[in-house]
């Protein structure tokens, strides 16, 4: 985290740290809660952010869509997926899976 000089946070978003990754672990990697400490901050429920987790969460469920959609095409095709992963977006998507497939298929018995 960085606070520039008059205290405020700089590093508040995504767009402006690196996300940590599996990489950023350290081989040690110990942790203890603090027990006697109180969040004194005026949240719901005094909770804490939560931070990146539900970011990569979302881009997990886009990208296990994706996958899904190129399980209907040929063998190392990959599908035109725009987000948002709308119903509508996601038929679309299989749609033109099945059609590529389809036109691979007749190619290839040429």
């Amino acid at each position: 985290m960085w606070w520039d000089a008059a205290g405020h946070l700089r590093t508040h978003a995504p767009s402006t740290y690196k996300i940590p990754a599996c990489g950023d672990v350290p081989a040690e990697f110990n942790v203890s809660i603090y027990a006697s400490g109180r969040n004194v901050e005026d949240v719901i429920y005094r909770s804490k952010a939560v931070g990146a987790p539900p970011l990569m969460l979302g881009i997990a469920v886009f990208h296990a869509l994706k996958d899904a959609v190129a399980a209907v095409s040929a063998d190392g095709m990959v599908p035109r997926f725009d987000a948002p992963a709308t119903p509508e977006r996601v038929l679309m998507a299989v749609a033109a899976a099945r059609a590529r497939t389809t036109e691979a298929t007749a190619k290839a018995a040429e």
